[in-house]
């Protein structure tokens, strides 16, 4: 897959998952928390949303975001678009106004990624419960004060990758990141590396010593 595609891809779900998702939960229900599910991602409260596809969902309506905007789809369904004000600096940045359009294949890619990191995420640590964050648009989980999880892409990576981010940084080769270790998902065989990568992550944090302050 070309990867501006699934950057172009990756901007359009991220801004429909902040702008129609966690923003409106948010002012609804309190929480910006998101989950995946199959085929795409949904609230985890009031309003009951959720992407399938290339489709935003709710109830018996199904809306395509193709050829739409954040504002008229908010509209069609009577919410308000935007983010979740004053909880985070960075987000998606999108313009409620624009005319998402997208490659339906990068999407899925995309999409199938977050569900690949999910059942990884359950079974690397099947009593937590992996949140989708709408601010950076990661799929992770936080054990023992180390951050596991996959990103479809961000500035860091214009392609998915997994990771594992322990809050204080450690020294050796296994942490090839400003803020860890990654890998891309590319080169991961499905939910079954990926919780493998977690398992080592896991591992050497906790025998490679802290890295030293520069």
């Amino acid at each position: 897959m070309v990867t501006a595609r699934l950057v172009v891809a990756r901007q359009a779900l991220h801004a429909v998952a902040e702008l129609l998702l966690a923003g409106p939960q948010y002012r609804a229900s309190g929480t910006i928390r998101l989950r995946v599910q199959p085929g795409g991602f949904a609230t985890v409260a009031e309003p009951a949303l959720r992407v399938e596809g290339a489709e935003l969902v709710a109830g018996d309506r199904r809306l395509a975001l193709q050829g739409a905007t954040c504002t008229s789809l908010g509209d069609a369904l009577g919410i308000e678009a935007g983010a979740p004000a004053g909880l985070y600096a960075e987000g998606s940045g999108a313009d409620p106004t624009k005319v998402l359009s997208f490659d339906p294949a990068a999407a899925g890619l995309l999409l199938g990624r977050f569900a690949e990191g999910d059942t990884a995420l359950r079974l690397f640590a099947p009593d937590q419960q992996p949140v989708l964050w709408p601010e950076h648009f990661d799929l992770g989980i936080t054990v023992d004060e180390v951050n596991y999880g996959v990103s479809p892409g961000d500035a860091y990576s214009r392609e998915p990758y997994a990771y594992v981010g322990p809050w204080t940084r450690r020294d050796g080769d296994f942490w090839n990141a400003p803020f860890g270790a990654t890998r891309p998902m590319s080169e991961l065989a499905g939910a079954d590396a990926i919780a493998a990568f977690f398992a080592i992550g896991r591992d050497r944090a906790r025998i490679d010593p802290p890295a030293k302050e520069a």
